[in-house]
């Protein structure tokens, strides 16, 4: 049979699981369960046994279910209320005035939660309220909110990118540190983009409140220091060499439980919702993960990932109409699966083809976390569309629309990161020095 209808029948077989409602990392393995036990000789149960227990059990991959708990801890605390008191009198001496509540709020607490989900959601549940109180308009409160939200995906600590390290052998170190400026890069546009709409549209935008003095500023930024004192202690000790991911994870929660006790917020019934609740989405994450390392090896005992990338390399495509093409085909991909499973279900194919074209991995980490983050907004199973759906009550396709802009300038940041790519490498030169 050859590679194409191979290729067909699998992809037939993964769609029409995933259709039925099984469950995505059931899906992947078996799909690779159906592939090796029809193309290749090696016995398929051995190979799943060992693969999926391989896995389970990688030291790398501890860090995931610990900054999954911390940020389960932290959408439980007064931090969302808090962050807004000590930002907004910041804010209303700029055009768009509170709005950027929104961009620098999901900001910060991308750094504290690694997931776009929770982002969009704690940020949301703070600043939504108070933009409609004050009279902001809806389009542009949930239409920024929809982009900055992304956010927690791409400025450390990430958990998607902890899942490319792990699949792709790529630092996650490194790639959190590579995360940073495209993260600073994506708010600064966001944010412009705010200040040149209010510009045009003065009479959109409500008269700022009563101006604070710099001493009330000062006074209300002490609500900050919590956050950025977790912030700190969790980047820093990975920037500075003193951590691991893995520790720096460990020293999060605690902090995180000690804002928690110090806030009042800490009793064993958050405690215990905030386990269970990272328990739940970390099982998640590792059977697809499982179903994923099983798929990969499948298709490396087929040899269709190999003879892709040969046909590629065939095409003669120059490396830029290789990535045009990954962004096309990622968007599409995330009208159907979540960004981690777009990553793991996709990596074992892709990784060797980006390889051949000579493509740097720890680059192409962060230009797949922004495609993907563009998924995330990408109707009709834009995970952060339906967040803000169940939160608003809007159409999808009204939130959607509302959402354009800031898609459009994610576009532009990637084009910006493939012209300039020393923004993601050349932090990480500086520390491996």
């Amino acid at each position: 049979m050859s590679d194409f209808a191979i290729t067909a029948l699998l992809t037939i077989a993964l769609f029409a699981l995933l259709g039925s409602g099984v469950w995505i990392g059931l899906t992947l393995s078996g799909v690779a369960w159906i592939g090796m036990q029809l193309f290749s000789s090696r016995p398929a149960g051995d190979a799943m046994a060992i693969t999926i227990w391989g896995s389970a059990s990688s030291w790398t991959l501890t860090a995931l279910p610990l900054f999954v708990w911390m940020g389960e801890i932290l959408f439980r605390t007064r931090l969302s209320q808090d962050m807004f008191r000590g930002l907004a009198p910041w804010m209303q001496g700029l055009p768009g005035r509170l709005l950027h509540t929104n961009v620098v709020g999901c900001t910060i607490f991308a750094a504290v939660s690694g997931s776009s989900a929770a982002t969009c959601a704690t940020i949301g549940k703070m600043s939504l309220p108070e933009l409609a109180r004050r009279g902001y308009p809806d389009r542009m409160a949930i239409g920024s909110l929809a982009g900055a939200g992304t956010l927690g995906l791409l400025i450390p600590p990430s958990i998607i990118m902890i899942v490319y390290g792990v699949t792709a052998e790529v630092s996650i170190a490194q790639l959190f540190i590579a995360g940073v400026l495209p993260g600073m890069l994506l708010a600064l546009l966001f944010s412009g983009y705010i200040a040149g709409w209010s510009l045009l549209n003065p009479g959109r935008v409500p008269a700022a409140d009563t101006r604070a003095t710099l001493a009330g500023k000062l006074r209300e930024s002490r609500h900050l220091i919590p956050v950025m004192l977790l912030i700190a202690a969790v980047l820093g000790s990975i920037y500075g060499g003193i951590a691991t991911a893995t520790e720096a994870a460990a020293l999060g929660v605690v902090g995180a439980l000690l804002i928690s006790a110090a806030q009042g917020s800490l009793s064993w019934e958050t405690f215990r919702q905030s386990l269970m609740g990272g328990v739940r989405l970390y099982c998640m994450i590792a059977l697809i993960l499982a179903g994923a390392a099983f798929l990969t090896l499948a298709m490396g005992y087929i040899g269709l990932p190999r003879h892709l990338a040969e046909w590629i390399g065939g095409l003669g495509l120059a490396p830029w109409q290789l990535l045009l093409a990954l962004v096309g085909f990622y968007i599409l991909l995330g009208c159907f699966l979540d960004g981690i499973s777009m990553v793991v279900l996709t990596m074992g194919v892709i990784l060797p083809t980006v390889q051949a074209a000579g493509i740097d991995l720890l680059w192409f980490g962060i230009f797949i976390v922004i495609v993907v983050e563009l998924a995330q907004i990408t109707p009709p199973v834009g995970f952060n569309l339906f967040v803000l759906q169940g939160m608003t009550g809007r159409d999808i396709a009204w939130i959607a629309r509302a959402t354009l802009p800031f898609f459009v300038l994610m576009l532009a940041a990637l084009a910006l990161i493939y012209t300039v790519p020393e923004l993601a490498t050349w932090l990480p030169a500086q520390m491996r020095r």
